[in-house]
């Protein structure tokens, strides 16, 4: 049988270069520069298809109206793929297996089904009985830094724990283990960071090694809490994980396990790159720390504008179900679509003065959380999480400046600054 490929002679072209800066993990580590690369994909090539010999071919969704319209879209434009992976990572995943499968990547009728397990427990109403024990944590955070005498790597410090420490509270899983989760989600979101990463080398079979080693480590550890809490369930989301049904049937252990990931890992940890993101603003800024700090109502805008100018989750891969057409393009079925989150929420069409971190920001509907019937389920949390965090430091807080330079981590996926030295003063 022949295949004919798809005519795409008509297709607007991604430069490589600018192709390569969507796709390549090492290009989030210097965020000015990939955000003057996005700039142009934005104003030359809007929506536009990469044909980079060492990945799939890949269209990217660059702003902001496209980015929601696809995202809304979830029967047209399936998930599943997570971030964009070269030609040799991606087989060496399809030949080993992921082990796993996330509410995030499922599709219709699995993600609604899914989805609706844990989207009452997470609601706003719910959540609220949570605000004494978050501010506890947050104090202690803000205690710590004043005990650091006035200088601190705040991600390595705060940032990584103090989300992790409410979403484990949440889960129900010993606070003692907490080093081990944080080392987990490390590994798992920084595989391709040479620094995070389980063995440190960077071939594909390597990093697939070190993943698959510490989703065995995951696996094994949220086995025993499941069968604990179906044995003795309790008030926290590991036992609805555990004894949640589809269809009548309790959850199978992948997709239990995913659902565990999603909440342990990515819950967390988008959570602390947002907050740290958020910080690294202030400490260049001192104007707009000046400004909340003598408007407190000003907080929840600080937290959204955190997350847009962060845009912690980088990238999602969408795959067409049949042939679609966007911004005047056709994509065919089987292709693949990036949405590009952090272009999104720099979008001039989108947002007034988007390369201004203000705390002021009015009018501030970002994609950080994605769009659609895929949005963050966590994203209410986050919102609270972030909050309590400021209203505890920022009333103690006098002055905050960088005490070095600030890196990122390599990854096209979910990350952030993995390291920011702050000198500060507190109250």
């Amino acid at each position: 049988m022949t295949t004919i490929a798809p005519d795409t002679t008509n297709a607007a072209r991604l430069p490589d270069d600018l192709a390569r800066a969507v796709a390549d993990p090492n290009a989030y580590a210097d965020i000015d520069a990939l955000h003057e690369k996005l700039k142009l994909i934005r104003r030359d090539h809007p929506f536009a298809r990469s044909d980079l010999p060492d990945y799939a071919p890949f269209w990217v969704a660059s702003k902001f109206d496209d980015i929601q319209s696809i995202a809304r879209q979830n029967d047209l434009f399936l998930s599943g793929l997570g971030a964009l992976t070269t030609r040799q990572m991606a087989a060496t995943m399809s030949a080993s297996g992921q082990g796993f499968r996330s509410v995030v990547g499922m599709n219709a009728p699995d993600h609604v089904k899914y989805r609706l397990l844990t989207q009452a427990w997470l609601a706003p109403k719910n959540i609220r009985k949570l605000e004494d024990s978050m501010r506890v944590l947050a104090r202690r955070y803000v205690d710590r830094m004043a005990e650091a005498g006035g200088e601190i790597d705040f991600v390595r410090d705060v940032a990584v724990h103090y989300p992790l420490l409410v979403v484990m509270a949440i889960l129900g899983v010993p606070a003692e283990d907490e080093p081990m989760m944080l080392r987990l989600t490390q590994e798992y979101f920084g595989n391709s960071d040479a620094e995070m990463a389980r063995r440190g080398a960077m071939t594909p079979e390597e990093v697939q090694a070190g993943l698959k080693e510490t989703l065995a480590e995951v696996m094994a550890y949220f086995r025993a809490i499941t069968e604990d809490r179906r044995h003795r369930p309790a008030d926290d989301l590991a036992s609805v994980i555990a004894n949640g049904r589809i269809d009548g049937e309790l959850l199978p252990e992948i997709d239990s396990l995913g659902y565990y990931i999603t909440i342990a890992f990515a819950g967390h940890d988008t959570t602390s790159s947002s907050t740290a993101g958020g910080m690294w603003a202030l400490a260049e800024r001192p104007d707009q720390l000046a400004k909340v700090k003598a408007d407190p109502s000003l907080i929840p805008n600080l937290v959204e504008e955190s997350i847009r100018w962060t845009t912690p989750v980088q990238q999602f891969v969408r795959v067409a179900a049949r042939d679609a057409e966007v911004r005047g393009q056709t994509v065919r079925k089987g292709e693949q679509v990036v949405l590009c989150f952090p272009s999104g929420n720099r979008d001039e069409a989108a947002f007034e003065d988007p390369f201004a971190f203000r705390v002021d920001r009015q009018t501030n509907k970002h994609v950080a959380f994605g769009y659609g019937p895929h949005q963050c389920l966590g994203m209410h949390l986050a919102r609270m999480e972030m909050a309590i965090f400021y209203e505890e430091l920022l009333p103690r807080l006098k002055s905050v400046e960088l005490a070095g330079t600030p890196r990122r981590t390599i990854t096209n996926f979910v990350g952030g600054p993995k390291t920011l030295p702050l000198r500060y003063e507190l109250a």
